[in-house]
C-alpha cells in the first residue's frame, strides 16, 4: 500500500468546493446527494471534469486507484456469476460503491489495521486480501476463514457497529506499543444508528486514539432508506458531538476520497486523533445476492447513479488528460480477469473441507468445549 501524499495539520477539514443539492430532496436517490448542512469534496465531476485541480493525487497514484478499482468491480461481477452457478455462497455485492471501498483502503500502509463489514470485500481486496482466499471465504471454505498473518485486517463483520470499537482498541494498542499506525473501521449509514458507534467515536475522541472511521452512506439498511432512519441529512456531523473531525466526501469520486482519508490517517499518525469521513455513494445493487430490491424501492430511487458510476467517471478523468489509452485499457482488463482466474484455479483445488475444521479458527488456543466438541467430531466421523 501506498503511503499517503498529503499532510494536515489543521483539525478542522479541507474547505472545497460543494455538490450542489438535488431539487427534489425527497427522493431517495437524491436524498444520499443533498447536503443542507454543509459541503461535500469532490475532486472530479461525474463526466470527469476537473473540479479542484490543485488537490489531484499525482498521476500514478490515479492509474493504481484505477486498476484497483477495475480490480475490485471484476471481482464483484464475477462473484455473482459464481453465485448463480453454485460455485459460491450468499455474497453482499458491492458495485458502484468501489471508490468509497478503494480509495479509503488505498490510503493505509500494511502496517495498519483494517477492520471492514459484509459489504467492504473491495476495500479487503485493496488493503491486500488474497483473491483466491476471499473466493473460499465466501464460500464458506476454512481455507477462507483466517486472516493472512502478515496481513491486519479482521475478517468480515456480520454484526452490525460491533467493529467501531474493535478498531479504537486496536489503535489504542498501537500507540502504547510506541507505533504510528492507524486502525480504519468502516460502517454503513444504518450502523450509524447503532450504540457501538457512538460509543466508539466517544472512546476514540477522548483518549484521541490514532482511529479513521468510514461511514459509507449508501443510501439503505438493507431494505430501509437513510431518509427513514434518520433526519439528519449530514451523517459527518454526528462527530462534532465527540469532539471530533468529520468530513463528507463524494463517494462516488475515488481522488476525492483518497485524497480526504490520507489526510484523516497523516492526522492520526501524528498523533492529531480520529476523524469521521462520510463517503456519500449508493448501493445500486442488492442487499445481497439473494435479495430482490423491488420489493422496497422503484426505479426513481436509483435514477441517475448510473451516470455516477466511479470506474467510468475516473476512466473518462484518465482518457480526457492523456494519462490512459484504449490500449492500455484492454491490457488491464486482461491483467485483472488473468488474475482472478488463476486465483480461482487456486480455490478450487483447495481440499472439501472436513466436519471438525468448523472449529479450527475458532481461538486462537481451543477451549475445553471446543476440545470436547472436535473430539466428539472426530468420533462420529470415525463410526
Amino acid at each position: 500500500m501506498s503511503k499517503p501524499t498529503a499532510k494536515s495539520k489543521s483539525k478542522t477539514p479541507p474547505k472545497s468546493a460543494a455538490v450542489p443539492a438535488p431539487s427534489d430532496p425527497t427522493a431517495a436517490g437524491a436524498a444520499a446527494y443533498a447536503d443542507a448542512q454543509g459541503e461535500m469534496i469532490q475532486l472530479i465531476a461525474p463526466d470527469g471534469t476537473v473540479t479542484q485541480p490543485e488537490r489531484l493525487p499525482d498521476v500514478s497514484i490515479r492509474l493504481r486507484l484505477y486498476h484497483l478499482m477495475r480490480r475490485a468491480r471484476h471481482f464483484d461481477e464475477r462473484a455473482w456469476v459464481l453465485y448463480r452457478t453454485g460455485r459460491m455462497g450468499v455474497f453482499p455485492p458491492y458495485g458502484g460503491m468501489e471508490a468509497s471501498q478503494v480509495g479509503t483502503a488505498a490510503a493505509l500502509t500494511p502496517d495498519d489495521w483494517l477492520f471492514p463489514t459484509y459489504r467492504d470485500t473491495g476495500a479487503a481486496l485493496t488493503y491486500g486480501l488474497p483473491l483466491a482466499q476471499t473466493i473460499a471465504y465466501w464460500r464458506t471454505s476454512p481455507h477462507g476463514w483466517a486472516m493472512p498473518e502478515n496481513l491486519k485486517v479482521l475478517p468480515f463483520y456480520i454484526p452490525i457497529a460491533t467493529q467501531y470499537p474493535h478498531a479504537v482498541g486496536a489503535a489504542l494498542a498501537e500507540r502504547r506499543r510506541g507505533t504510528r499506525n492507524v486502525a480504519m473501521a468502516y460502517i454503513g449509514d444504518g450502523g450509524s444508528s447503532e450504540g457501538d458507534f457512538h460509543e466508539a467515536l466517544n472512546f476514540a475522541g477522548a483518549l484521541n486514539a490514532p482511529c479513521v472511521f468510514i461511514l459509507q452512506n449508501n443510501g439503505w439498511a438493507i431494505s430501509v432508506p437513510t431518509r427513514s432512519q434518520t433526519r439528519a441529512t449530514n451523517l459527518s456531523r454526528r462527530a462534532e458531538g465527540y469532539g471530533i473531525p468529520g468530513v463528507r466526501v463524494d463517494g462516488n469520486d475515488v481522488l476525492a476520497t483518497y485524497r480526504v482519508t490520507a489526510e484523516a490517517v497523516q492526522r492520526a499518525r501524528d498523533g492529531e486523533g480520529p476523524t469521521l469521513i462520510e463517503t456519500v455513494t449508493y448501493r445500486v445493487k442488492p442487499h445481497t445476492v439473494a435479495d430482490d430490491p423491488s420489493r422496497y424501492r422503484t426505479a426513481e430511487d436509483t435514477a441517475g447513479w448510473d451516470a455516477r458510476d466511479p470506474v467510468l467517471r475516473l476512466r473518462a478523468h484518465l482518457l480526457a488528460e492523456g494519462h490512459l489509452t484504449e490500449e492500455a485499457d484492454a491490457e488491464i482488463t486482461r491483467e485483472i480477469e488473468a488474475e482472478f482466474e488463476e486465483a480461482l484455479r487456486v480455490a478450487d483445488a483447495y481440499p472439501e473441507p472436513t466436519p471438525a475444521e468448523i472449529l479450527d479458527h475458532v481461538f486462537a488456543e481451543p477451549t475445553p468445549q471446543l476440545v470436547r466438541q472436535r473430539a466428539q467430531i472426530l468420533a462420529e466421523e470415525g463410526a
